[in-house]
């Protein structure tokens, strides 16, 4: 008995670890202080080398949720030499370098304070002259916090466009396509802003590939989509038709040329512009990967950008579990095997919950049907399986968790409570099942946003 109790504890504990290595390595003040170094006048970034004494003033312009991290390790770095910068931060957040002024925003919905902020940056990024210096650190979660409606768009009509669009389970991609043709900054435009200033990106991406177009709504970046891509995207998810008037309005104005497009690639802006990719998913895939070896596991990284439905991800992920299990019955070692990326979920239920928690509850569920996991399909030795998701940046959807994880005792749980696993995962309430049989992951903010974190460790010897 006591020698079963340690090993159900064990499996648990080693994801914590795991995640927390994952999350240690991308924190995003730890990836500024190892990407940035300083000796005098010489800024050296990722072998990129900018002489300070050839600029007049510095500016810093930070965005996203790893905002205040990013600009408060670069502040100490540039130290006299900056000269003013804005941050963008969770309201209540501050920043304690002296130059820079911490602005509250909201996410993931933009809201009057995401308006302000905009206007704030775009102005300090218009003080720039061609002797100027800025800095844009950006990390995901800025397309909400940075908001700036293109007229007649109003905000209201930009929060419904963006709510229906995530309910509807529409991807990164396409919700930044409509986003950045309503907006005064996305899109290349807060570049425009600061030409013919030098603006120098450091990025902390949340999008799979490290799309430059798509983290943040690429608001320094030149835009290869369309307005046609924009109403395209709206008439996909069937909600051209019902779009406010004003959204309607703007994208057929740039259909027809009456308005620009968003900036595209050789403009004279970006001649400008250099952009360095400080961390991603893969940074965080290899800590953890790191951590799992460490621990007595078989790493495996399956994936550094998976996307799709998460009941979807799940059953692709579980059978390819079991087929991994099933070819390394005669090794019978410990297996880690991991994927990141962002899933999507189609809200159709009135349940709460997130991709990650949707995306573990059915992975339990396709795990409790295969072998060599479940001990109801006749198997002699089951192994034993924990599955875990999580959001990188501390939060799955509208809810205070940033995941889940799962294994058989979760299903054994349920099980004794009466609890319809089906029925929970059929009407997107993920978050009320981990809830009531444990198992949600509950981090807070965290330093970093680098899309999500999902591993499957898999225990012969447990069995």
């Amino acid at each position: 008995m006591m020698k079963a109790k340690r090993r159900r504890r064990y499996l648990p504990d080693a994801a914590q670890k795991i995640f927390k290595a994952a999350l240690r390595e991308v924190a995003a003040d730890r990836l500024v202080r190892r990407s940035v170094h300083r000796q005098g006048s010489r800024l050296s970034i990722r072998g990129r080398v900018f002489d300070l004494n050839s600029y007049e003033r510095v500016f810093l312009i930070a965005i996203g949720k790893a905002a205040p991290f990013m600009a408060e390790t670069l502040a100490r770095v540039l130290g006299s030499r900056l000269t003013e910068g804005i941050a963008v931060c969770r309201p209540g957040q501050r920043v304690s370098a002296e130059k820079i002024t911490c602005l509250p925003a909201a996410h993931p919905l933009p809201d009057e304070r995401s308006v302000r902020a905009a206007r704030r940056i775009v102005n300090l990024a218009q003080k720039a002259g061609a002797k100027d210096l800025v800095f844009v650190l950006i990390s995901g979660g800025a397309s909400a916090q940075v908001c700036l409606p293109r007229p007649p768009v109003t905000l209201a009509d930009k929060r419904l466009v963006t709510d229906e669009l995530l309910r509807a389970g529409a991807d990164i991609v396409e919700l930044n396509t409509v986003r950045k043709h309503l907006s005064g900054v996305k899109g290349g435009r807060l570049a425009e802003a600061a030409y013919p200033a030098r603006v120098v990106n450091l990025v902390l991406s949340d999008v799979v590939g490290n799309d430059l177009e798509s983290i943040a709504s690429g608001p320094t970046h030149w835009d290869s989509t369309t307005y046609a891509d924009a109403r395209r995207t709206l008439k996909k998810y069937r909600l051209w038709a019902k779009a406010p008037d004003a959204v309607r309005t703007v994208i057929k104005a740039g259909l027809t040329g009456l308005i620009p497009e968003t900036l595209k690639k050789g403009d004279r802006v970006f001649r400008n512009v250099s952009t360095l990719v400080i961390g991603d998913n893969g940074t965080a895939l290899t800590a953890a990967a790191g951590r799992a070896k460490r621990l007595g596991f078989r790493p495996v990284i399956l994936c550094a950008g998976d996307s799709g439905e998460a009941r979807e991800a799940a059953r692709e992920y579980a059978s390819i579990a079991a087929g991994v299990a099933r070819s390394e019955k005669t090794k019978r070692a410990p297996l880690c095997l991991l994927s990141g990326g962002e899933l999507t979920v189609t809200v159709k239920g009135k349940g709460r919950g997130g991709r990650n928690t949707e995306f573990v509850l059915a992975s339990l569920l396709e795990f409790m049907k295969r072998q060599p996991f479940s001990p109801a399909n006749a198997v002699p030795h089951a192994w034993k399986f924990l599955v875990a998701s999580l959001g990188t940046d501390g939060r799955d959807g509208p809810t205070d968790a940033a995941g889940a994880w799962a294994d058989a005792a979760t299903a054994l749980r349920a099980a004794k409570r009466n609890l319809s696993a089906e029925e929970y995962l059929e009407r997107n309430d993920s978050y009320n099942f981990f809830k009531k049989t444990g198992g949600l992951i509950i981090t807070g903010p965290t330093r970093t946003n680098v899309m999500d974190l999902r591993l499957f460790l898999l225990d012969p010897a447990a069995g």
